[in-house]
């Protein structure tokens, strides 16, 4: 892999879909053991898993792995933590909405 060049894969995938009381989740799991980095895509095909209130559907799929460059790599692990605090960025305030 060059320092700005993207390599694709292909790999099978089962996604998991739930949506219950307890749960309300999406997950992949790679079925050949792909690891995915930071920086990394990743685009699941076929339809759109539509799990109705009380079902868990889990499915199996096709996956294509976008592998980040080395620079999309390193810039990913530098500003990471920064985007993250942004996200645990909150107020409190003593009036009511209205």
């Amino acid at each position: 892999m060059g320092i700005f060049t993207k390599e694709h894969e292909t790999a099978p995938c089962e996604v998991e879909v739930s949506h219950t009381f307890d749960s309300l989740h999406a997950h992949v799991k790679f079925l050949n053991g792909a690891v995915i980095n930071p920086g990394d895509e990743v685009l699941v095909h076929g339809a759109p898993v539509l799990a109705g209130y009380g079902e868990v559907i889990v499915e199996e799929r096709t996956a294509t792995i976008t592998r980040a460059s080395q620079i999309e790599q390193l810039w990913t692990r530098l500003t990471g933590d920064i985007e993250c605090m942004e996200l645990a960025e909150f107020a409190f305030s003593e009036g009511a909405l209205s």
